[in-house]
């Protein structure tokens, strides 16, 4: 009887496996194409030791190793990030993007194209390693007449379904900003929160920013060309994120207004004025490195919403942290992080 009930379960689990590949065939075979995708990089991927102690690495990259290596044991200690595995392992990409993302918005609202997936959820952005298979997606796109974004990210983050290794490219970052990135995607890994996409780039830019203040302040003190370039270029980003984000709310107002009676002809023609407006704006922001503000500003004539839901998804959420943060918790990141945890469940 035992045997037989054994036997049946693994039936009905068998055609239950079955009907899922044939109703999600696509969902699989894009699940397939990224788990060969990360599992080659993590399989490429060497222990940091056996880097550092190779004679043949460059000091400059054992450098930047064991300073990720404190970057990490800081964020656990002092930060309340989880202990992982991750940023363990390196792995060299020979200045090859290996993965690209990608991010659509319908193009007269600011609304973001989702996909979904098992166990995330709803998620407004969409990772390839395989080439062909971004361009299939992007042709599909365009053809659905999405605006879209496509960018290889610095690092990203599997939520502990892979070991995740420090990427060559993130070697070349300046220490605050290296610091930053690392302390973002370990944020994920500590707290995930399913189909909220928005919460989950604001809460790991957020720990991440704090975080990087905080490590460069027990690493090289206040006073330190570290702590003060990385406050400097805080400055310039936050007068930029500010107005791109009062930009995105006159985006709004306009398809609002322009949706009563207009031609969609007459609403495209508004908007790329209003874009045009917005980007030569940049050149009158009070900006230390204003060149390289309004040459990144230009992607937003190719990208269109793509380019504005960009800094909704990743920064318009900043100040509300911050007043909690520093008004509920005094500015003690160990333990607003404690307290999101617990409020929040994560995958």
């Amino acid at each position: 009887m035992l045997k037989k009930t054994i036997l049946l379960f693994f039936e009905i689990a068998f055609l239950l496996i079955m009907l899922f590949c044939l109703f999600y065939y696509q969902l699989v075979i894009y699940g397939i194409s990224q788990g060969k995708g990360q599992l080659h990089i993590v399989m490429n991927a060497q222990p940091i030791d056996e880097v550092v102690k190779n004679a043949t690495t460059p000091d400059s990259v054992k450098q930047k190793l064991l300073f990720i290596s404190d970057i990490k044991q800081f964020a656990i200690d002092s930060l309340g990030i989880n202990p992982s595995d991750n940023y363990s392992t390196y792995y060299n990409q020979n200045n090859q993007p290996k993965l690209q993302v990608i991010s659509a918005s319908l193009p007269y609202e600011l609304k973001a194209k989702e996909w979904n997936f098992p166990f995330l959820g709803t998620v407004s952005y969409k990772g390839f390693f395989n080439k062909k298979a971004l361009k299939k997606e992007y042709l599909k796109l365009v053809k659905e007449d999405y605006d879209i974004d496509v960018y290889s990210p610095s690092g990203w983050s599997t939520l502990g379904w892979f070991k995740d290794p420090i990427l060559s490219n993130m070697l070349k970052k300046e220490e605050g900003d290296l610091a930053n990135l690392i302390i973002h995607e370990l944020t994920h890994g500590t707290l995930y929160v399913k189909n909220d996409v928005t919460f989950n780039e604001n809460l790991a830019n957020f720990i991440g920013d704090k975080g990087a203040e905080q490590f460069l302040i027990y690493k090289f003190g206040k006073t330190s060309v570290e702590y003060n370039n990385y406050l400097q270029d805080k400055i310039d980003t936050k007068i930029y994120n500010e107005y791109i984000l009062k930009s995105v709310t006159r985006l709004d107002s306009l398809y609002q207004l322009m949706g009563r009676g207009n031609s969609e002809a007459t609403t495209e023609i508004k908007k790329k004025e209003l874009i045009t407006e917005i980007v030569l704006g940049v050149n009158k922001l009070p900006l230390s490195n204003k060149k390289q503000y309004f040459r990144y500003s230009l992607q937003a004539f190719r990208e269109g919403n793509a380019f504005f839901m960009a800094f909704s998804r990743y920064d318009s959420q900043y100040e509300i942290f911050k007043n909690e943060y520093e008004k509920k918790f005094h500015s003690n990141l160990k333990e607003y992080l404690h307290f999101l945890k617990e409020k929040y469940p994560s995958l």
